[in-house]
């Protein structure tokens, strides 16, 4: 439990609104610290880190910054600071919690500054932007909350009032009550989507648990994906089982629904061991309320919800898929497992189920023995991903590298 939050802001222009939240802080039993990131005027409340602190921690100055002329370049070299001092100061145990306020610009600040914080650090940007497509969804930390900062463009009323205190109790409730991630057992992180179309978690997951092992199962719906590449990344994994890369084909074919880029690389960068298959790689997520996109326009589909649809790919595209994926794995620097269920790799591409396409699941399973770098180990099943011969597999290869030291034993 803890009560320290960090509020961060220009606190030349918004000195009245920051005030406001620690104000709303301090009545409700917590202790505010601010963090100034003006650039050009002074604070008009004492903080306790200020604008020169922040800047000099972005490797620069605020005469630099001013001499620019520059008010974009500026506010990155004060991004890049807050982030770092934010991250230093966490990881010291300065603070439990951050609320940053802003515009644009102090969402643009703010959203790195979250960035660097780690999951289950309490964060929260109250932002006259908030939930605006003009913020990037990678750009989105996992955990972050966001707050329309609604009516407070400039100066305090009633209804700007409303959010800031809302932002000011929520960061504070959460400072207090959040179970931070334990590190008492080795954990596997898993991608997955619901059991309707992909089902091995539910015997995976207890399994790995009997084994001494946390299971965290990302939904890999773009910012899923980012949460576990993040993690993955960090090292926060004893493994991965990566078995729904849709992502990846989402991606390559230009959806909204995206884990960017840098999707199936990050255990590989981090020399995390991981075990790989392609469930759901025969399917594009798009919005579902946008129109279809042309490409996809006269292409078999299943709408989840009014939320998601699915348009299942050609031989061709599968191909691609296929390429994408071995490329990304062979840079891995750790042991790769790729499981290749030649029977199908979800419920609905089943022989009789209705986005069944027996040749262009051939043609894909032809290109991933192709495209399969030296590096990673293919094993073929004569299974579909969702029966119980495709978990019994993957844990019998768990169970060897377990064995040979390639993951750490769990613990009771």
């Amino acid at each position: 439990m803890g009560d320290r939050i960090l509020i961060v802001g220009t606190y030349d222009t918004k000195d009245d609104e920051l005030s406001y939240i620690a104000q709303v802080i301090r009545a409700q039993g917590g202790t505010p610290l601010a963090m100034d990131v003006s650039v050009l005027g002074q604070a008009r409340a004492t903080v306790d880190w200020t604008k020169h602190d922040v800047a000099a921690a972005g490797g620069g100055t605020i005469d630099q910054a001013i001499a620019g002329g520059d008010e974009n370049a500026a506010m990155q070299l004060m991004a890049r600071g807050a982030a770092a001092l934010a991250s230093r100061l966490q990881a010291d145990g300065r603070f439990d919690g951050v609320l940053v306020l802003g515009g644009s610009m102090g969402t643009d600040l703010a959203l790195d500054l979250c960035a660097a914080l780690p999951v289950g650090v309490p964060k929260y940007i109250v932002s006259t932007v908030s939930f605006s497509p003009m913020i990037p969804p990678e750009r989105l930390a996992a955990d972050v909350q966001m707050i329309l900062w609604a009516g407070g463009l400039y100066g305090l009323n009633s209804i700007c009032k409303a959010s800031l205190s809302q932002a000011a109790g929520a960061v504070l409730g959460a400072a207090r009550a959040v179970e931070p991630p334990r590190r008492d057992r080795p954990m596997i992180g898993m991608t997955s989507f619901g059991k309707t179309v992909l089902r091995y978690m539910v015997t995976l997951k207890p399994e790995l648990e009997r084994r001494g092992y946390e299971v965290a199962v990302f939904h890999a719906t773009g910012m899923g994906g980012r949460a576990f590449e993040g993690l993955a990344e960090q090292g926060t994994f004893a493994a991965v089982m990566d078995f729904a890369p849709q992502e990846v084909s989402n991606h390559l074919f230009g959806s909204a629904i995206s884990a960017g880029p840098d999707r199936m690389t990050g255990a590989g960068r981090a020399g995390v061991p991981q075990m790989v298959a392609p469930g759901c790689y025969d399917l594009v997520d798009v919005v579902g309320w946008h129109p279809a996109p042309e490409a996809f326009r006269d292409t078999p589909s299943h709408a989840h919800n009014r939320l998601l649809s699915s348009y299942l790919l050609d031989a061709g595209q599968r191909r691609q898929v296929a390429r994408e994926i071995g490329a990304k794995l062979s840079r891995a620097r750790a042991p790769v497992t790729v499981f290749l269920p030649v029977q199908g790799c979800n419920e609905w591409d089943r022989p009789d189920g209705p986005l069944s396409n027996p040749d262009a699941l051939a043609e894909f399973c032809d290109e991933m023995r192709a495209a399969m770098p030296a590096n990673a180990d293919l094993m073929e099943l004569d299974a579909h991903i969702n029966d119980e011969s495709f978990a019994a597999a993957v844990l019998a290869r768990f169970d060897q590298w377990v064995a040979e030291g390639v993951v750490p034993p769990g613990k009771p």
